[in-house]
């Protein structure tokens, strides 16, 4: 078993990676995520600044009180540069993302 690492992933929608990049703070493990508390991380919608979120065990992403809440199987995919997982945004929308860089937190350079 690999030492466990926190880091912070990040991924671009495969369709535009200009459009909603995704950032998430996570425990790694043996290329997994092993963290089973909820994760916090950030989109950047549109260009408007990066909206925060929690997610959730199940895979929900919660942007909180009264916003729509999407899911993701982030959790479950392999966490390594190229790797691809879901992102549903409501019951027939979804995006796949893509893995681009992988840091530890606090460092400047990723993996």
């Amino acid at each position: 078993m690999s030492e466990a690492r926190d880091m912070r992933i990040v991924a671009l929608w495969r369709d535009d990676p200009t459009e909603a990049p995704m950032t998430v703070d996570a425990r790694i493990v043996d290329a997994r995520i092993a963290s089973t508390w909820d994760l916090f991380g950030a989109f950047d919608l549109e260009g408007a600044g990066m909206r925060p979120f929690i997610l959730r065990r199940d895979g929900g992403i919660d942007f909180g009180a009264g916003i729509e809440r999407w899911r993701t199987d982030l959790r479950e995919a392999e966490i390594r540069i190229g790797a691809n997982f879901s992102v549903w945004f409501n019951e027939t929308d979804s995006g796949l993302y893509r893995i681009v860089k992988i840091a530890a937190l606090g460092a400047k350079d990723g993996l």
